[in-house]
């Protein structure tokens, strides 16, 4: 079940249970997809861009926060 603006009450307390490694686990993991979607993204986007153009972009949008 969702709860708008947060997290399910269920969900809150399965995170509590995790260990901090763990959760840092989940959280790179999700900062890893993040980047490749966003790789991807660009690639579409931008065809003509070498990879060292992408990576450069990710990194701007990474510390920039833009989307």
């Amino acid at each position: 079940m969702f709860v708008e603006g947060g997290l399910h009450p269920e969900q809150i307390k399965a995170l509590r249970k995790m260990s901090l490694e763990r959760r840092a686990e989940i959280a790179l993991g999700f900062i890893r997809s993040m980047q490749r979607l966003k790789g991807a993204a660009l690639r579409t986007q931008h065809p003509d861009w070498s990879e060292e153009k992408i990576s450069e972009a990710l990194r701007e949008f990474i510390s920039n926060g833009r989307t």
